[in-house]
């Protein structure tokens, strides 16, 4: 369970942002095409994620990961349920990653502990907010720190899936790094 700050800052983020985050010189995702003709059925709207090119990649290692490894199918306004997390989401808990973004801004600059890293740092961005699969809860190990930056960070640790909900109900996030550097 998140530190009551760090629910404060996701419940700010979430309030400042709405419910969906499209990003800076990004496409949305491509939807899944459906079996039946659209012109037959209604198309569900998924909730789209930025494809931001600048961070496509963190580095050449089995263990680099991206925002988009992270994606799972999720239809506007339907509430989360585990059975979305894909087998190529639950074969990562537990395991190293690095992945990059960008650390949500806090009031600390220096010697952080527990922090939300987004995919996009919604710069020239309007518009609805973020996705569950496009923030990861960061909690630093041990003496390990961070220092925000405008820029982008690769953040290494533990990988897992923890649900965070909010005093709503509503999941806040879903993914959690128990983190070993911030570079």
């Amino acid at each position: 369970m998140p530190r009551p700050r760090l629910a404060a800052a996701l419940l700010l983020f979430n309030a400042m942002t709405g419910t969906m985050l499209c990003g800076c010189g990004s496409e949305p995702a491509e939807a899944t095409p459906e079996a039946v003709p659209a012109a037959a059925k209604p198309r569900p709207r998924l909730l789209p994620s930025a494809k931001t090119k600048a961070l496509d990649k963190v580095g050449d290692r089995a263990y680099d990961k991206t925002f988009d490894d992270l994606r799972f199918e999720m239809e506007v306004g339907e509430p989360f349920r585990r059975e979305m997390l894909t087998a190529t989401i639950n074969a990562l808990d537990g395991r190293q990653i690095r992945i990059r973004g960008f650390i949500l801004p806090t009031a600390q600059k220096r010697g952080i502990k527990q922090f939300v890293l987004v995919r996009d740092n919604q710069q020239c961005c309007f518009g609805p907010g973020a996705a569950l699969f496009d923030c990861v809860l960061v909690d630093m190990e041990q003496d390990a720190t961070a220092e925000y930056t405008i820029r982008p960070v690769a953040v290494s640790g533990k990988f897992g899936i923890q649900e965070i909900i909010g005093p709503d109900g509503r999941h806040l996030a879903v993914y959690h790094i128990a983190g070993e550097s911030v570079k």
